[in-house]
């Protein structure tokens, strides 16, 4: 079930909410566990045995390495055992189990999540939790449950055991929700079906559009996703941290990681990258440790070799940053940086999406063709069309992946009392309708997420 679908908008939400402000407080993480597995449930009941599998091994696990902290080499044992258990689902069904199994959504974002918490445990920088309806509530918190951000349990410990509710925190919430819906229903869906028909194109400016479109698409889907689920989450009580910082603004490859899923970045860093040795053990040490980091990333991507590929390309972009080009950078104009930055994002996104799923793309060639190499010709009839509907699609598309809207609508309601009154109310319910619109009139509304 998509956040941007009608049953969840005008079905499954407004039930689960409602119910949730009817029942007692210490009825509410019950409710919450039960929506979650409900919401879970309604996408992949196959897969709804491993979603209660996981919350039961990690939640057993929590507590027993609790009882063997004492005893080191114990609680060692048994937090590598956690690992294996819960990398070794994940690997399974990402890269070993027939194809016509599918992929159980989520499994990447509620494994991380859940083994965050059994890693933060042992570290003893959290006590285990000893009421199996809050950890089951914590790992199956439909809000961010199949797409994130992962929130790691510290960062909502104290709210699953108290939460405060206020109508302003509510209202805070719903805004969020549809302006990470209007993100994902009007500006993802739209991008998307010009990248889509743009996919197969051999010119140079076809191949720029193509990747231009599909970078605004991953961008406003996911991070409008992200919205939705900060949003929901508001509404319920929780606070989860931000997944994304407009990305797209960034003057460096680091900073651009400092800036785009977040929460995926802060887990890998956290939990891969700092263990190995982070940067205390040299600098060829420092370089090892980035690229084992970064091949994981991209492993966790999916199984396919174009998602490793990406993941090294990082990796080497920010070893290269790292070693020597990040302090010519600071030296060079900002717009030079920006180009920079995303020049070579944009041959990121090519890389990432060459893994066969869009019919006609042929990753390698579009990169070549970016770079000038094979170009069959620099702009086709087709592009020319499509080129003329990206120079009124494009500004807002850009536009919207800055602060500046935030920062005018800021701007507005502190130069005009009434305009903040009204625009809180008016401009939510607005984004809502028109979004529903959207939704309705267009059988395109995927998540690219889902697929990872």
């Amino acid at each position: 079930m998509l956040f941007s679908s009608l049953e969840f908008i005008f079905l499954f939400l407004p039930i689960s909410v409602g119910l949730y402000f009817v029942l007692p407080r210490r009825a509410r993480n019950a409710w919450l566990l039960l929506s979650g597995l409900a919401f879970y449930g309604f996408a992949e009941p196959k897969f709804l045995p491993l979603m209660v599998l996981t919350v039961a091994l990690d939640y057993s696990f929590g507590l027993l390495i609790e009882r063997q902290l004492k005893k080191r080499k114990s609680a060692r044992a048994l937090l590598i055992l956690a690992i294996a258990l819960n990398i070794g689902q994940l690997a399974f069904f990402k890269y070993f189990a027939p194809t016509e199994w599918g992929l159980p959504v989520g499994i990447s974002f509620y494994t991380f999540q859940a083994l965050s918490y059994v890693i933060d445990v042992y570290r003893r920088e959290v006590s285990a939790n000893k009421n199996a309806v809050d950890f089951g509530a914590y790992v199956v918190l439909f809000p961010q449950l199949v797409a994130g951000p992962i929130v790691r349990y510290s960062d909502v410990e104290r709210e699953l055991r108290e939460r405060r509710h206020s109508l302003l925190g509510f209202a805070e919430g719903m805004r969020t929700f549809c302006v990470g819906l209007a993100k994902k229903a009007i500006l993802a869906n739209t991008a998307g079906g010009v990248w889509e028909s743009l996919a197969g194109e051999q010119s140079f400016v076809g191949s720029a559009l193509a990747i231009f479109f599909f970078a605004m698409q991953i961008y406003f889907d996911f991070s409008g996703y992200s919205d939705m689920a900060i949003g929901l989450g508001r509404v319920f009580g929780f606070s989860f941290p931000q997944n994304f910082n407009y990305p797209y603004t960034a003057k460096s490859i680091s900073e651009f990681w400092r800036r785009w899923h977040i929460s995926l970045s802060s887990w890998f860093r956290e939990y891969v990258y700092i263990p190995l040795g982070g940067n205390r053990r040299g600098r060829v040490r420092t370089y090892l440790n980035l690229a084992i980091t970064w091949a994981l990333t991209g492993i966790w991507h999916g199984a396919t070799v174009n998602f490793l590929l990406w993941g090294l390309y990082f990796a080497i972009l920010l070893i290269i940053e790292k070693a020597f080009l990040e302090k010519a950078l600071k030296r060079a104009p900002s717009v030079l940086r920006h180009a920079y930055a995303l020049f070579f994002i944009g041959l990121g996104w090519v890389i990432f999406v060459s893994d066969g799923t869009v019919v006609g793309f042929d990753g390698l060639a579009c990169a070549l063709r970016l770079v000038g190499v094979g170009v069959n010709s620099f702009i086709s009839p087709y592009a020319k069309y499509e080129l003329a509907r990206a120079l009124l699609l494009a500004p807002l598309l850009i536009i919207g992946a800055t602060p500046l809207p935030k920062r005018l609508y800021l701007w507005l309601k502190r130069r005009f009392v009434r305009f903040g009154a009204i625009g809180d109310v008016c401009l939510p319910i607005f984004a809502l309708l028109l979004s529903v619109a959207y939704i309705v009139s267009s059988g395109y509304n995927p998540f690219l997420y889902f697929r990872f």
